[in-house]
């Protein structure tokens, strides 16, 4: 069934709404607030909305990872997708993501795979990558291994880093990546970084710069491919997908994405959303919403 297309109208009146509650959890947490504050404000924040209930949810342990398998009625037995939480490598978890990874397992009839990686400050770079390789090789060890990997924004770097490790292991490969709004480049070349900062109701530069700092500590620079994986070798990986807000200030990194992977023979399609904030899918109330996880859900269902 093909998803109708928004009204301006229901889209302007959705977005006002959602532009609220970002300036006033956004407020919140430049108030003062501690990084736990944050972190349980940043669950909170994204757990509004229904998230699909009618889909079960059943904690389980990945790697030695806390984790949550997500499944739709009709979902399919060995279709499943390993979904890469964001929240800048430092906040974020199963139960910020978990409405999202629940409507992303209805429309693509997949089971969807969350968990819970190490996070900065407590636990710098290479800690995330690593869990999220860790996480992906317990699969494939089981005889489990992903048909796709997902992830969002800082998540979607861990995504793309997975299947650029799972290649150089030698490891099956998921035969797709969907990446929403991914952040992908840490030294923030984009001209959206400054092109679009006065459009951006989510992010800022100097916000993320500093959650690049304190993610990769003294010891790693923002250029290594490890840490942006869009300037690592992207030969040889499956069909990518992004799906990018138009007013996002990362929305450099998924052309670049594009340009980088053609350029060594792979195909990326990058569908912007016009006037969408950063990993706008996370916000249930907006049409944009609905109709990008409508267009992924058809994409994986393809696979």
């Amino acid at each position: 069934m093909t998803q109708p297309l928004p009204s301006p109208a229901d889209s302007a009146a959705a977005f006002e709404r959602v532009r609220a509650r970002i300036k006033a959890a956004t407020s919140a947490w430049a108030a003062g607030m501690s990084l736990a504050e944050i972190r349980a404000s940043f669950e909170a924040f994204l757990a509004a909305g229904e998230g699909a209930p009618q889909v079960t949810r059943a904690p389980l342990a990945i790697a030695g990872l806390p984790a949550c398998a997500f499944d739709a009625a009709e979902a399919e037995a060995g279709r499943t997708l390993v979904y890469c939480h964001g929240g800048g490598f430092q906040i974020g978890s199963v139960r910020s993501h978990a409405g999202l990874m629940a409507r992303l397992a209805e429309a693509s009839g997949m089971r969807v795979l969350g968990f819970d990686y190490r996070l900065a400050p407590e636990h710098r770079f290479p800690a995330a990558p690593d869990d999220a390789f860790a996480v992906y090789r317990a699969l494939v060890e089981a005889g489990d291994g992903p048909l796709a990997l997902a992830g969002d924004s800082a998540g979607g770097a861990l995504a793309l880093g997975t299947a650029i490790r799972a290649r150089d292991a030698g490891l099956p490969l998921p035969k797709a990546l969907v990446l929403l709004s991914p952040w992908l480049d840490l030294t923030m070349s984009g001209e959206s970084y400054s092109a679009l900062v006065e459009q951006d109701i989510f992010s800022r530069p100097e916000q993320l710069k500093a959650m690049a700092r304190t993610y990769l500590g003294r010891d790693h620079a923002p250029a290594a491919p490890a840490a942006s994986p869009v300037l690592d070798d992207l030969a040889g990986l499956p069909p990518i997908l992004v799906h990018a807000g138009g007013a996002d200030i990362t929305l450099d990194d998924s052309h670049l994405l594009a340009r980088n992977a053609a350029a060594q023979g792979g195909r990326v399609e990058v569908e912007v959303f016009e006037g969408m904030c950063h990993h706008f899918q996370v916000f249930e109330e907006l049409p944009e919403a609905a109709l990008s996880l409508a267009r992924i859900g058809a994409f994986l269902r393809a696979l």
